[in-house]
């Protein structure tokens, strides 16, 4: 990881390149395209935070992260709703990159614990998100796994 990481606001100027970003064709049935994740930012304003993933002048990738500290659903409170890296940037940090980036976020909005959820399968996430700390609850909604890291 280099240090000309950085995340950046969704603007009328980066869209397209948000929405052209694809992952690698065996994950596409594990997360929602980019395009998907900005229409459902755009229907929760107050929630949602899109973000994308820059090394440089390069689009690398796309986090969102949803704050909803009032919600009835736990694992709606605090925690990462997307993660898409470009196919051809997995694999250097980027992810990580993002993922900390939303766990710094929740920090700083006084957050304890922030939660994630994956899809199982080969080609998942699950392992990823291991990794860097994310255990899972114990708790299943559809067909995902809620998994949770405490934020100290």
């Amino acid at each position: 990881m280099t240090s000309s990481l950085q995340l950046e606001a969704i603007t009328p100027e980066n869209v397209g390149a948000a929405c052209r970003l694809k992952v690698r064709p065996e994950q596409e049935d594990f997360v929602a395209p980019v395009a998907w994740s900005l229409a459902e930012a755009y229907a929760s304003p107050e929630i949602a935070w899109p973000r994308l993933v820059r090394d440089g002048d390069d689009v690398v990738g796309f986090v969102m992260g949803g704050f909803d500290p009032q919600s009835p659903v736990e694992a709606f409170r605090c925690g990462i709703w997307r993660l898409n890296i470009a196919a051809d940037c997995q694999g250097r940090g980027y992810g990580r990159f993002a993922v900390e980036s939303v766990l710094a976020e929740a920090r700083r909005r006084g957050q304890k614990r922030a939660t994630v959820l994956w899809i199982p399968g080969e080609h998942g996430p699950q392992d990823f998100y291991l990794r860097l700390g994310f255990r899972p609850t114990g708790e299943v909604m559809g067909d995902q796994i809620v998994g949770e890291t405490l934020l100290g």
